[in-house]
């Protein structure tokens, strides 16, 4: 047997030997035995660097070194989940998405929510191409090299796999490794490891992917997405684990309430005694054909739902109470705590949330408290010891004038939270507004970071956002940290952002209730800021999910003059407050709407959409009535199919789409 083919030969072993411990349980090899394959495979590819496999079982190991991890857009945004706390809640959200969908809904998944970090990895003929963190939802970091090494996470699959997906999965620390890591801490004279979800999570962010690998990371793997033809979310998680993915058994197909709150139940009664970290229960409708239909709010989606268990809760001092001024002079106060632990962390902090809630609450200093993480993740003060109460003297009450400004405080009608009425001239408003301005989800300044935001602000060299772009390299250089090198990359970095789009300047503004979302669809809509000045109350509400509270935002943001000038200040300084036009190619689809489905030998999905809108049609995410035509590739479904068949629905190929334009 040659060297390469005793390569090829290794490779489909190990690989052959992970599934089969991975997946189907079964201990083909002892571990000494794997270990002299995989050393044996080791040498072998160094022999021979040009038979290098990016998907190699020699991977597992590590041995990459980023320095700095690429952002990518994700092809599908990953939403985050809708929380509820009750079966009441749970009853509430069936009834709600029962009536959206217009009948009743009889299949349900039910999956324990792993506490861990969220993953989405790209596959391309059964080979791990791409993996990327969750983020913001809509882009996150490459750390493809530190995912090799997690030893479930199969490189190269088997079995009837579609030629290209993406597979999502939670990637957690299980707690008999998370003791394990820290026992080695603690034997070096280092600090332990606060909780097992921030660790897995740190550790796909070690710059040295060896590092990673001796981490006994895992990952459980929870939806596939992409053009995929399966009816139901049982089936493609069915299909995922027969190719090599750790879908866990525990996930059950149910149909009723009773099935879902008694799984609920029985698992919260398992939750002490599991092997690794849950908070919830996830609940997904099972149809595909019915998630489509119900759709996503901006923030979730509206068919899956997280049921969360009831939090770990610890008893306090209440210290203090601090009020924080946030970007839009909204206050917020902050419990100050006795230091204590939570759930894995140290909690010396905690938010009131607003008058109502210190009004609830009834707290004095001194109180000893009962804390608990709302979600697990942000600490909350639930009541008080009644045998361990503060001085009567101590009562807390809500303060009547701003902590920064002390200009008076502003409760708005239908809202829970006072405001600054100083908007125009409190520092700690004008400072935060800038640095929402700068961050990477609005204008995405390189260079220039909120230390040194509060630095140029206290230097008198910007008041508002349009400052920015009057800075100029005399006036930064004598400042304390600012070398000629930072200098002329925050300047740098200032200059580029004046080719963002519209709608990122839009966002960065910080108008109250105006989001990335809200901003896209406003800046889509209106195509100006010249034209969103102007319209009226009754034109912005006919815009899909736009409000009366953020119509009357943006009237109030409006017609304060010196946020006008600001504006025009900025468009002078070239900033663009126009929307980029799509350039129409012709009109050959106008009124028409088009499913795009299957894979493409010419062109991708993405781009055949885009030149669906360049030529006036529309693009559907569902075949229905309304649907013009389907555009069918390759490996299309049959349920799509027999859909098409039974509406009518014309299904065109790839050429004949080329040749109608």
């Amino acid at each position: 047997m040659t060297a390469v083919e005793r390569i090829h030969q290794l490779r489909e072993q190990l690989h052959r030997y992970n599934y089969a411990y991975y997946i189907e349980d079964k201990h083909l090899i002892s571990d000494f035995e794997f270990d002299q394959l995989l050393k044996e495979l080791q040498a072998l590819e160094a022999q021979y660097p040009e038979l290098y496999d990016p998907n190699s079982p020699s991977m597992r190991v590590g041995g990459s070194i980023i320095k700095n991890f690429q952002t990518v857009t994700h092809a599908e945004r990953m939403y985050s989940l809708d929380n509820t706390y009750s079966p009441e809640e749970l009853g509430d959200w069936l009834k709600r998405i029962e009536k959206i969908n217009g009948a009743p809904i009889t299949s349900f998944t039910c999956e324990l929510k792993f506490d861990g970090a969220s993953i989405n990895m790209t596959y391309v003929n059964g080979e791990l191409q791409k993996a990327v963190t969750r983020g913001d939802g809509s882009q996150g970091d490459d750390v493809t090299a530190n995912v090799k090494t997690i030893q479930n996470v199969p490189l190269k699959l088997s079995g009837d796999f579609p030629p290209e997906f993406d597979i999502r999965g939670e990637i957690i620390l299980p707690l008999a490794g998370f003791e394990a890591l820290n026992k080695k801490r603690l034997a070096a004279g280092e600090e332990p490891y606060r909780n097992p979800r921030n660790t897995a999570s740190g550790s796909l962010k070690l710059q040295d992917s060896s590092e990673t690998a001796r981490r006994p990371l895992e990952c459980f793997f929870y939806a596939l997405s992409g053009d995929l033809n399966y009816t139901t979310h049982w089936e493609s998680l069915s299909k995922a684990r027969s190719w090599g993915f750790t879908v866990p058994k525990s996930m059950e197909q149910l149909s009723t309430l009773e099935e879902l709150l008694d799984y609920i139940n029985r698992w919260g009664e398992q939750r002490a005694s599991l092997p690794f970290e849950i908070d919830g229960v996830v609940i997904k409708v099972n149809s595909i054909e019915e998630q489509e239909t119900l759709g996503f709010t901006a923030k979730s989606p509206r068919w899956a739902i997280s049921y969360k268990y009831k939090a770990e809760q610890v008893s306090t001092r209440l210290n203090s109470v601090s009020y924080q001024v946030g970007r839009t002079g909204a206050i917020t106060p902050v419990a100050n705590l006795e230091p204590v632990q939570l759930s894995g962390t140290i909690v010396k902090r905690a938010s009131l949330h607003n008058a109502d809630q210190i009004e609830k609450l009834n707290l004095r200093l001194g109180d000893y408290v009962y804390v608990e993480k709302g979600g697990e993740i942000i600490p909350k003060i639930m009541g008080f010891d009644p045998a361990r109460r503060g001085d009567l003297a101590n009562v807390i009450h809500y303060i009547t004038n701003c902590p920064d400004c002390d200009a008076p405080l502003q409760r708005i009608e239908g809202e829970a939270q006072h405001y600054c009425t100083n908007d125009a001239f409190c520092p700690t408003q004008l400072i935060g507004k800038i640095q929402h301005f700068v961050g990477r989800k609005a204008m995405d300044i390189d260079g220039i970071g909120a230390e040194t935001i509060a630095l140029l602000f206290h230097q008198g060299l910007v008041r508002n956002i349009a400052d920015l772009y009057r800075l100029q390299k005399e006036q930064l250089l004598p400042l304390e940290r600012m070398a000629e090198k930072s200098v002329d990359n925050l300047l740098a970095g200032i200059a580029a952002s004046k080719a963002q789009p519209f709608h990122k300047v839009l966002f960065g503004l910080g108008i109250r209730h105006v989001g990335e979302t809200v901003a896209k669809r406003l800046a889509q809509y209106f195509g100006s800021m010249d034209q969103l000045i102007q319209v009226n109350a009754e034109a912005l509400l006919a815009v899909d999910d736009i409000g009366e509270k953020i119509v009357e935002s943006l009237q109030v943001y409006f017609m304060l003059p010196e946020n006008v000038q600001m504006i025009e200040d900025m468009t002078a300084f070239g900033l663009s407050f126009e929307a980029e036009k799509t350039i129409q190619s012709s009109t050959v689809f106008e009124g028409q709407i088009i499913v795009v489905s299957g894979v493409f030998a010419q062109k991708s999905r993405n781009e055949l959409k885009q030149m669906i809108e360049d030529n006036g049609g529309k693009v559907g995410s569902s075949i229905s009535s309304k649907t013009t035509f389907v555009l069918a590739g390759e490996s299309m479904g049959p349920s799509k199919k027999d859909k098409a068949n039974q509406l009518g629905i014309p299904m065109i190929s790839e050429t004949a789409f080329y040749e109608m334009l």
